[in-house]
C-alpha cells in the first residue's frame, strides 16, 4: 500500500499534570513542532504528497522523550533542540538517511 505522504512526522505534544511522569510538552515539544513545520514549509516540502508534520497525543515513550516518529519508516527519534530537529529534517526527510545518534 502506498503512503499518502512521502514522510508523515508525528510529534508527541502530551502535557501531564505536575508530579506525574515526564511529558514531551514539558521538554519544549510544541516549540520544536512549530520549528519543524516552519522548516518544512521553507524547504517547500509541505506540498500534497510530500511531508506532513502533525501533533500527536501521548505516544507512550515518555521516559525517552521528547519523541517524534517518522512514517512510513516508523523511525522513532528523541531530540534536545532545534539543531536536532534540523538534523532529522536534513538527513532523514531530505536525504533518506536515519540519524542514528537520535534514534530510539
Amino acid at each position: 500500500m502506498m503512503s499518502h505522504y512521502q514522510h508523515h512526522v508525528f510529534f508527541c505534544l502530551n502535557q501531564r499534570e505536575p508530579g506525574e511522569r515526564q511529558s514531551c510538552a514539558s521538554c519544549d515539544a510544541v516549540e520544536m513542532w512549530e520549528h519543524a513545520k516552519s522548516r518544512i514549509k521553507k524547504l517547500g516540502l509541505n506540498q500534497p504528497g510530500k511531508v506532513r508534520i502533525n501533533k500527536a497525543g501521548c505516544l507512550e515513550r515518555c521516559e525517552e522523550g521528547p519523541v517524534l516518529v517518522v512514517y512510513p519508516e516508523a523511525i522513532w527519534y528523541t531530540y534536545i533542540d532545534k539543531s536536532d530537529i534540523d538534523e532529522i529534517i536534513d538527513e532523514h526527510i531530505v536525504n533518506g538517511r536515519i540519524v542514528e545518534r537520535l534514534k530510539i
